[in-house]
């Protein structure tokens, strides 16, 4: 594609990336949970940080792209073997650049995979997709007997401190949760082309800056969500709760991006508290 100020002659040569993260976990013979696979192409790379006393072992994904546009892919997969315990957190909020025209959407896609026995923490900080930003992300969750999950997602729509609003554009979320090969749970969100028509519609995101997904699957999942809606009741018009086979899903939207931040800081440090008897604070990453 040619832009308006390019003569006729030049050449145009976008480059994009097609990351891949794979990661797994398992139950050493000493009791302690330990690296078992590790595969990452750029711009997809893992730090591992010291984690504080109480916390299981981490995984911090970054992309050093310094964010995604039209056309690029990112490919994750964690894998948590049975009886283990990790938590893999992102580096930072991704960001979502305009997309051109004629490009496909930037794909996202996160494959999760806890065995029986095993703990696993998804806890991705937000998305931000500036105006004109196209985003497909692709969630698939794969559980087995009485694994555990806690997962975080969550989009911002565009730059509020630059002033901006999403005005065109489009975001695509879908979820798909299987436990034991069956699926449990399938859920999308799809929003395309004029978002303040979005925002008009009934059942639509209305004066929302951001929306998230906080999920915790468990067997324990329906005794906590009485417990976790306590502790959020001064959320109520920001965040809502509900469970079924063996899932708690928690949905948030908020009129500012730094209310949905530190409302899904307070979902998930509860759940992982409550749940997986970890610290309430969320991993430093988040914070520093």
């Amino acid at each position: 594609m040619l832009l308006p100020h390019q003569p006729r002659f030049a050449q145009s040569a976008h480059q994009r990336v097609r990351g891949a993260a794979r990661i797994a976990y398992a139950h050493a013979r000493d009791g302690q949970t330990r690296l078992a696979d590790l595969y990452q192409r750029a711009p997809c790379r893992f730090l591992f940080p010291d984690v504080e006393a109480g916390e299981p072992p981490q995984a911090v994904l970054l992309t050093t792209s310094g964010g995604l546009t039209g056309g690029d892919v990112l490919d994750v997969s964690v894998r948590a073997q049975a009886g283990s315990c990790a938590t893999l957190a992102t580096q930072a909020a991704e960001k979502l650049y305009r997309a051109l025209p004629d490009e496909p959407d930037s794909l996202v896609q996160v494959a999760l995979d806890v065995e029986s026995g095993a703990t696993l923490e998804w806890l991705a900080q937000e998305t931000i997709v500036f105006d004109r930003a196209r985003l497909r992300r692709e969630i698939g969750v794969n559980l087995t007997g009485d694994a555990r999950l806690l997962a975080t997602e969550s989009v911002v729509f565009g730059r509020a401190a630059m002033g901006e609003r999403l005005q065109q554009g489009r975001v695509h979320e879908a979820w798909r949760v299987r436990r034991d090969g069956r699926l449990v749970w399938a859920d999308a969100l799809r929003i395309d082309g004029d978002v303040q028509a979005h925002r008009a519609a009934a059942f639509g995101i209305g004066d929302a800056a951001g929306c998230a997904t906080v999920l915790y699957a468990g067997p324990d999942a329906q005794a906590l969500l009485a417990p976790l809606r306590d502790r959020l009741a001064d959320l109520e018009r920001v965040a809502g709760a509900t469970c079924f086979d063996g899932l708690l899903i928690v949905r948030l939207m908020a009129p500012d991006a730094a209310l949905l931040r530190t409302s899904v800081r307070r979902v998930a440090g509860s759940l992982r508290a409550m749940a997986l008897g970890l610290p309430e604070a969320l991993p430093r990453v988040w914070t520093c």
